[in-house]
């Protein structure tokens, strides 16, 4: 077993007040880490903050927080209220999130997204410190602000990365960095840049499972949900760096001409086969290892249901 599982929650498409009996047995099963994620669904806290008192033994993560999506002053009250609310168990993350979320969700502009995450990153190490913050930051500015809340001790921060830039920004400035839609191979290539910066830094990688042998069915399932990321601008351009500009040029031509059903129909199979685990739950459970062996520390799984229910499906991939 690798010394840290995590489950992405909310688990399934219950309400909230519903979760507790399964995030429970989540803990009972051996998981443990609960990581949330703020999209168009949940915010990122209320999750943690349910699952601090539910869970006690687990610690809690989101990935990620956008660093535009709060004002930096909310961002450190609502980090340090979940620092209270489950003292030594907070993994921070932070990212630039994408235009779509931030832009056109959010009416707030995507500009300078590394200068955003640094600046973000180090005005929430201030704060948490406790002192006052006054500083003329590149992307904010902070006037005169001190955290009235105490946190006796600073949860890790790790900044979501694509990129190399990015990469190389969570191993300066954050506790290590999580990714997000990459295969195991792909592991291999980002993670010597952040681990250059510190051995220590953590890999969090989320990862998406579908229990399934029916591989037609999941390719198809695949190319819907994959379709809604490949064609992100930061995303596009994490999948060329990393090599499939061929691969993908048809789905990018036709997401560019409004086709969004023959974008989604153009990404190849072994693209689907690369980013999804699928299979049996053996073959699921050595897809997942694949991650570990190629440098992931936290391998933080998100069920993609067809065929089996989350909780039933989480119970089979369960760690031991």
């Amino acid at each position: 077993m690798n010394a840290r599982y995590g489950m992405t929650i909310p688990l399934g498409g219950g309400p909230l007040h519903a979760q507790r009996a399964c995030l429970e047995e989540l803990a009972a099963c051996g998981y443990t880490d609960l990581w949330s994620s703020e999209a168009d669904g949940t915010d990122g806290f209320t999750p943690l903050v349910l699952a601090s008192t539910w869970t006690p033994s687990m610690r809690l993560g989101c990935a990620i927080f956008p660093a535009y999506t709060r004002g930096p002053a909310l961002m450190a009250m609502s980090v340090a209220s979940l620092c209270q609310a489950a003292p030594g168990r907070c993994v921070i993350g932070i990212g630039s999130s994408s235009n779509v979320i931030v832009e056109n969700w959010n009416g707030i502009p995507f500009e300078k997204p590394y200068q955003r995450n640094r600046d973000t990153v180090r005005f929430l190490k201030a704060a948490l410190a406790g002192g006052k913050v006054t500083e003329e930051y590149e992307t904010f500015s902070v006037r005169n602000f001190r955290l009235r809340v105490d946190v006796d001790e600073p949860p890790k921060i790790l900044i979501a990365a694509l990129r190399e830039g990015m990469l190389n920004l969570a191993g300066r400035e954050s506790d290590g960095t999580i990714l997000n839609w990459l295969s195991p191979e792909d592991v291999s290539k980002v993670v010597p840049i952040v681990k250059q910066h510190g051995e220590d830094k953590e890999i969090v990688a989320r990862i998406f499972v579908c229990p399934n042998e029916d591989r037609d069915a999941v390719r198809a399932m695949g190319r819907f949900a994959a379709n809604a990321y490949l064609n992100v601008p930061v995303y596009a351009a994490f999948h060329q760096w990393l090599g499939r500009e061929a691969l993908l040029a048809d789905t990018w031509a036709q997401w560019s001409a409004g086709d969004r059903k023959g974008a989604a129909a153009s990404i190849p199979d072994s693209v689907v086969d690369d980013l999804i685990v699928h299979g049996s739950i053996e073959e699921c459970r050595e897809g997942i290892q694949r991650y570990v062996d190629n440098g992931v520390d936290t391998p933080v799984l998100s069920i993609m249901p067809l065929g089996m229910d989350p909780l039933e499906a989480a119970r089979a991939l369960a760690p031991g």
